[in-house]
């Protein structure tokens, strides 16, 4: 019997129809909504060469617009992941600890700055910064931006770090404990390596998140980053906003596309290095076990 089978009962000749029968009909429909879609965006001339070819033919759109505006979503989520992962590292950290006076204090922020939505607190910032500092108009948009993005992830950041630091099983403190490891020396060297792994996955997709949540930055406080740029090539190149923003879509896409794939490397290679690098005895149902018994003198009479 395979692992598999363990987990769920094989489908009979039955249910294997009807899973045919419910896959063929789904394809159907993506068919006729995907259908719809073109011949209503035929109808609106949005299929036309003209729309399109711009993003082929013209370097210039690439160079002016798309690159650049590229480079700032990169920018501004590079300094929010920067400054938001350790900072919410700390916090997770923080709400774990057994003093009241850090523990109740640092999760009464966690909690107030993951219930405000990131776009309330980048238009805050903004007049913030606008009011109280002497920044640069045309830099302050990156400022705002990044200051929302660092405030809410980094609280959501503190609960992936909690979670996953509490999902690790009660003994490898209290063996940490047996051998005179200080709590510091706890946290730092016995159960933070061991919670990467498992927190790793809930991260990237914040960090997908990040990326993504600087599009709002372009759409309310004209920040120029990649979405944004949709808006100027919309009004240089004639009435194509589909296909602008098809190939801002696209880009991002690929964008996430590869910082999951560098994560589940990254994921891999932990896991990878911890099974070679931990002392583990596999032993099977038929394996045997055998241990030197320790010889004993006979005891003789004198």
């Amino acid at each position: 019997m395979s692992d598999l089978s363990v987990l769920y009962d094989a489908p009979g000749p039955r249910a294997k129809v009807r899973n045919l029968v419910y896959s063929a009909v789904f394809l159907v429909l993506l068919a006729l909504v995907l259908w719809w879609v073109l011949d209503t965006m035929a109808g609106k001339n949005q299929l036309a060469a003209e729309k399109w070819s711009p993003f082929v033919t013209d370097s210039r759109v690439w160079t002016t617009y798309l690159i650049p505006g590229l480079l700032n979503t990169l920018k501004a989520a590079a300094l929010a992941i920067v400054i938001a992962l350790p900072l919410g590292a700390l916090l997770g950290i923080g709400r774990l600890s057994e003093h009241r006076w850090v523990s109740r204090p640092v999760g009464t922020v966690v909690e107030f700055f993951r219930a405000i939505p990131v776009l309330l607190m980048m238009v805050f910032a903004n007049q913030a910064y606008a009011q109280f500092t002497d920044i640069d108009s045309e830099v302050r948009p990156l400022y705002a931006v990044v200051t929302g993005l660092v405030l809410y992830n980094a609280s959501v950041i503190a609960e992936i770090v909690r979670a996953g630091i509490l999902s690790l099983p009660s003994g490898q403190t209290d063996a940490a404990k047996a051998i005179g490891m200080r709590k510091s020396q706890i946290m730092l060297y016995v159960l933070l390596p061991q919670a990467v792994t498992a927190m790793l996955p809930a991260l990237v997709s914040q960090l997908v998140v990040i990326v993504k949540d600087t599009a709002l930055g372009g759409a309310v406080l004209g920040y120029a980053e990649l979405l944004n740029q949709a808006r100027v090539i919309t009004a240089n190149y004639g009435a194509n906003t589909i296909a602008a923003l098809t190939v801002i879509a696209l880009i991002f896409i690929l964008l996430n596309f590869l910082l999951t794939s560098f994560a589940s490397w990254l994921e891999g290679r932990l896991r990878r290095g911890k099974r070679s690098t931990g002392a583990v005895l596999h032993g099977g149902a038929d394996t045997e076990m055998e241990f030197d018994e320790p010889h004993v003198e006979p005891h003789t009479r004198k």
